[in-house]
């Protein structure tokens, strides 16, 4: 019987020991268990069988104690978990969340209980830490401050990364970092230093099995393989191979914003709270929390494949909105004169002119920028806010997030710090119509300046103000937790392929990666869809930019945010074809559906997205320095198909660039058996509708 039992262990999948605990998914693919093995909490992670996790740490330091070793499970509660809600401005209107849940109870050997709730869903798993208020040596503890979290994501050997490096406090241009602006790797390493010694920032995509496997053809698409460069040019799965994005939810004025490690052997990526020099050394480097209490989530989305990557809801399934909307937030798109034009165009007659052309091409929004209040004035502002009402536009502005965190000198400053001064300056700005406003320069992720966030948006939500942020933080899980908030930066963005060339080269990678990875977690603001040629407002003169139109036009679908950046100029009215306009003016930017077709991180991407108005949209970015020919199959949309309609799906128009990179506009040629085929050029798009 010994031999029996002994031999089931062997030929099993893993190894648990007789004190574990296990949860699975609704469908028993995904498998989480959790050990406390020799005194230290730890937990792995598998899908299909294939190791996602190894023993990764669990635990926590508090002023209650060493929550780290010395750890007893005592009791754990498994339980299933259904959930539906409806969103506005992600990548989907609706959820339906279904997860089975585990909470594991432990104490150390000083008698300080806590808890760790796992929900784990067909591919997402998500884990917090609860804390109950309780009596320790006769002495009742209400509340606690965590000062540091073991919490460790330890993949495989042999995964790769695509993540960006955290950079160190009052850094980069006057001293306005940290704010999630740095580049990406491309398949490097896990053993591959930080560039800046801090780690890694959240959201962080691994490849499971390396880069160097062999393609399997996808079920959407049956794709050409560039065998110069060998690239898995398929969404299929490939045996053996995961794909995990990192990340976390649920953090507001609650706690503070956390990133990951460097690599450790052994140990994998830990989370690191925020360093004590950010926010300008004010604030603490730790979390303080009421009891009972409990710490934000974190998340991981596996798959082996990128679809439940680049279609995760894990953000949003897990959190709950602090307050109800005050009005009817309406998404929409908006001119943005200071990308081209920069600080010599925010005066009243050029802010006229992107009013204009914001109404010429029915677009809902105009940003002005910053220097507003001194190179314009609040009395002709509030002139402007009517002009622009008058062609059917409402004004977006932008403010200073201030304090002493940084030395940004912008203006308007001393407008968003304080209570008193939101109360004042968000009142004047819903008299004269404004209907939402961009703060920028933020001073890191330290409890108070989440505080700051979550202030800003509660206030602004007493007036009917959308918000977003630049110069920031990710956002986690605001889009559901804020229903005024509509996106961060929190990426190398647009406005940097005006400061130099080196931009322009990368924004290929940058915009192919992001639907797997930034953009997969929250909403995005690039801050433009960019028309001119040249970085330039004669668009003339300085550089180029190195996409075609259609990658441009492709790039608002595949680039998601309720309200859209369309920076498109005055004289782009007479220089860009009237098809490529008339796209522009149709574009949407709210979703009911996303659909990943195919696409590989930093190489190319396929996407489709239902828009709120019922139509479908499937769109394509190659990064890649030689085409890309596609075999797409639209059959797979039935769900697309008008009442009454043939076999073929609605789809019959493609924008797509010719072998020269110019743009044309074809009809949808499909066989019989609703495939297309077509060519992505360099740095080139399509778009099919």
């Amino acid at each position: 019987m010994r031999k029996l039992f002994l031999a089931i262990l062997l030929t099993s999948s893993a190894l648990v020991w007789a004190d574990d605990v296990t949860v699975s998914s609704p469908n028993g693919s995904l498998v989480v268990t959790v050990s406390d093995r020799g005194g230290r909490l730890s937990y792995t992670a598998s899908l299909d069988g294939v190791k996602v996790l190894e023993p990764s740490a669990l635990g926590l330091k508090t002023s209650l104690g060493d929550l780290t070793k010395d750890l007893s499970i005592l009791t754990s509660h498994p339980s299933p978990l259904t959930s539906n809600y409806k969103m506005r401005g992600t990548k989907a209107s609706t959820s339906h969340y279904e997860a089975n849940t585990l909470t594991v109870d432990v104490e150390n050997k000083e008698g300080v209980k806590f808890s760790i709730l796992f929900q784990v869903s067909n591919n997402d798993i998500a884990f917090r830490y609860q804390m109950p208020r309780q009596k320790i040596n006769r002495r009742e503890y209400k509340r606690v401050r965590i000062l540091a979290e073991l919490s460790s994501f330890n993949f495989p050997d042999g995964t790769t990364t695509f993540i960006s490096p955290q950079i160190g406090p009052e850094s980069g241009w006057e001293q306005t970092k940290p704010s999630y602006e740095e580049g990406y790797s491309n398949d490097a390493p896990m053993t591959t230093p930080s560039r800046y010694g801090h780690g890694y920032i959240f959201p962080a995509l691994f490849h499971i099995g390396g880069s160097d496997v062999k393609p399997i053809d996808g079920i959407f698409a049956k794709n050409s393989i560039n065998k110069k460069n060998n690239l898995p040019l398929s969404k299929g799965e490939q045996e053996g191979v995961l794909w995990a994005l990192v990340s976390e939810t649920g953090v507001g004025s609650n706690y503070c914003g956390s990133h990951l490690s460097d690599y450790q052997s052994g140990m994998g990526y830990t989370i690191v709270y925020p360093d004590r020099g950010e926010n300008n050394g004010y604030g603490t480097d730790y979390a303080a929390i009421p009891l009972p209490g409990e710490t934000p989530w974190r998340t991981i989305t596996v798959g082996n494949s990128l679809k439940p990557i680049a279609e995760t809801t894990i953000s949003y399934d897990v959190v709950e909105p602090r307050y109800e909307p005050s009005t009817d937030y309406k998404p929409g798109r908006y001119t943005w004169s200071w990308l081209i034009g920069q600080d010599n165009s925010i005066n009243y007659d050029d802010q006229v002119r992107f009013i204009d052309l914001a109404s010429a091409m029915g677009f809902e929004y105009c940003l002005v920028d910053n220097w507003w209040d001194q190179n314009i004035g609040r009395e002709r502002i509030a002139e402007l806010s009517k002009y622009a009402q008058s062609k059917g536009v409402h004004l977006l502005m932008w403010y200073n997030s201030n304090g002493f965190w940084n030395d940004a000198p912008q203006t308007p400053r001393n407008c968003m710090n304080t209570a008193i001064a939101r109360e004042k300056e968000m009142s004047w700005l819903e008299s004269i119509g404004v209907k939402g406003i961009k703060v920028d320069f933020f001073g890191g992720d330290k409890q108070e300046t989440m505080q700051l966030y979550e202030d800003i948006l509660s206030d602004a939500n007493r007036y009917g103000l959308q918000v977003v942020f630049h110069g920031c933080t990710i956002p986690r899980g605001w889009e559901r937790m804020y229903p005024n908030f509509v996106a961060s930066e929190a990426v190398l963005a647009s406005e940097n392929l005006f400061f130099g060339e080196g931009a322009t080269i990368s924004e290929g990678f940058d915009l192919t990666l992001h639907p797997f990875c930034r953009n997969a977690t929250a909403s995005m603001d690039w801050g433009g869809i960019i028309m001119n040629k040249w970085m330039s407002t004669d668009n003339k003169s300085r550089h180029t930019r190195k996409t075609t139109d259609i990658f441009e036009m492709a790039a608002g679908i595949i680039m998601q945010t309720s309200v859209q950046c369309v920076a498109i100029q005055p004289n782009n009215l007479e220089e860009l074809p009237q098809f490529e306009l008339d796209f522009l003016r149709e574009l949407p930017t709210t979703w009911e559906e996303t659909r990943f077709i195919d696409g590989y991180p930093g190489k190319y991407v396929v996407l489709a997205r239902k828009a709120t108005n019922g139509r479908w949209y499937i769109a394509g970015l190659n990064a890649l320095k030689e085409p890309l020919t596609l075999t797409l199959d639209l059959s797979t949309f039935r769900s697309a198909l008008p009442l009454g309609s043939s076999k073929n799906c609605q789809f019959s128009t493609c924008y797509v660039d010719n072998k020269t990179g110019e743009p044309t506009l074809t009809p949808l040629k499909l066989n019989k058996k609703g495939l297309v085929k077509l060519t992505i050029q360099p740095n080139g798009g399509f778009i099919i509708k």
